[in-house]
């Protein structure tokens, strides 16, 4: 299991956090608070914040005041941030469909069940 990790990891780039944040950010209207970004990636605040800054001046997101509260950031992907983000997304499900070739569709299924089982399990030792 640690080798797949490892494997997954570095295959796709190393990435681990401007990747996710994209797309995540692509799956929800392109546009969110940082607070609201901060809640739903679980990453330390001063690492997003790290993140963040490598993606604006990359020209992938921007980062703006709210206008109805100060204090907030508004995130929200360029017409770029928005390309890479549908381009990684195309790539993770092109990865998907050869890294599981070798099981069949019901050992498909199983394999996601049964990993779903343990995220749930592991997200509980959170608690």
């Amino acid at each position: 299991m640690g080798f797949c990790g490892h494997y997954l990891h570095f295959r796709r780039g190393g990435r681990s956090g401007q990747t996710p944040i994209l797309c995540f950010l692509a799956k929800h209207g392109g546009e969110l608070s940082q607070q609201e970004l901060r809640a739903q990636i679980p990453i330390k605040p001063g690492s997003l914040s790290e993140i963040l800054s490598k993606l604006e001046v990359a020209g992938l997101i921007e980062r703006r005041k709210n206008p109805d509260d100060r204090r907030q950031l508004t995130i929200k992907l360029t017409e770029e941030g928005a390309k890479r983000a549908a381009l990684d997304q195309e790539e993770r499900v092109q990865f998907r469909r050869r890294a599981f070739q070798a099981l069949s569709e019901p050992e498909q299924e199983q394999l996601e069940a049964l990993l779903t089982k343990v995220r749930h399990s592991w997200e509980d030792l959170d608690d």
